[in-house]
């Protein structure tokens, strides 16, 4: 019996109904890497229930366990012995799933690479306008408008502009550049990307335009936390309600912006972590939501 309707159905759901109580829990601006962890394994999971039932509807006498793991040995994964090669006729036929997923990597590459250029760009006219300084590790611009971001990828910068730092307090700034170099060294800008390819290809999806919108908040919030482990909560809420208006250059992070007010929320609210049971439950559903498809998958072959 083909599992396609059953995949088709599970993607539907999970691209379509899973968002929705996701976004009206509390718990992810509690525990924000977590709730990121959970939409990109919904995000995995849709691809490859997607992907596996498109396998299905090309290939409907074959098994689908099988044909996997053969594809895989063929590939130099798994023990020689233990299953045959795939055949030609399934190799061609995984071009189907196959071009499911390379469409959403192409439109990711297209993402990280818009991204990289416009920072290019950019970091051309701060090695003109900007100013080095090794006391904040940060590159200077002289302009009376507030203003703070970071450029990351390759040649990471931060960037502060002189009015900034008239405003801000001597903590406030260590709180405003802590959180820009999290989004550096967290690799954030890949993050988003992966979310903006996914949107870009999914656009009609709620999973993948919620997606790409909580992603984006989640980040931001992770970079908070991170200052927080070094700043006082009034501390950096002070810097961002100076800094909200802030605006930053296409393919960088700037710790204003539209989810400032939001997030000085966050900061100022008493900080509890969810209950340990539910952030276990939570990382467990996130697996399972990846392994399901393919569970189904192994027992339609084995059936």
């Amino acid at each position: 019996m083909s599992t396609a309707p059953a995949l088709f159905g599970y993607a539907a759901a999970v691209g379509v109904l899973a968002p929705v109580p996701l976004l009206r829990a509390r718990w992810p601006h509690r525990a924000p890497a977590l709730a990121l962890a959970l939409w990109q394994a919904l995000t995995l999971s849709f691809l490859v229930s997607l992907a596996l039932a498109v396998y299905d509807v090309v290939v409907p006498a074959g098994h689908l366990h099988t044909e996997i793991v053969g594809l895989l040995h063929s590939c130099g994964v798994g023990d020689p012995a233990a299953v045959p090669a795939a055949s030609v006729a399934a190799r061609l036929a995984m071009a189907a799933p196959g071009a499911v997923v390379g469409t959403v990597a192409l439109a990711v590459a297209v993402e990280v690479l818009r991204g990289r250029r416009a920072r290019s760009r950019h970091r051309a006219v701060l090695d003109i306008v900007g100013r080095r300084s090794r006391r904040l590790g940060a590159t200077v611009l002289d302009h009376d408008r507030p203003a703070a971001y970071c450029l990351p990828g390759r040649g990471p910068r931060v960037v502060v502009s002189a009015g900034a730092l008239r405003l801000l307090s001597d903590d406030q700034l260590d709180a405003v550049l802590l959180h820009e170099r999290a989004h550096i060294t967290g690799r954030h800008h890949l993050v988003l990307a992966a979310a903006g390819g996914f949107a870009r290809v999914f656009r009609w999806l709620p999973l993948a335009r919620h997606g790409r919108e909580q992603t984006a908040v989640l980040l931001e919030m992770i970079a908070d936390d991170r200052a927080l482990r070094r700043q006082p909560g009034d501390v950096l809420a002070a810097a961002m309600y100076g800094m909200a208006t802030a605006t930053a250059p296409a393919g960088a992070f700037a710790v204003g912006g539209p989810t400032a007010l939001l997030r000085l929320r966050r900061v100022l609210a008493p900080r509890h972590r969810p209950p340990l049971v539910l952030r276990t439950g939570l990382a467990a559903a996130a697996a399972a939501v990846v392994l399901l498809p393919l569970a189904m998958g192994c027992l339609h072959g084995v059936g």
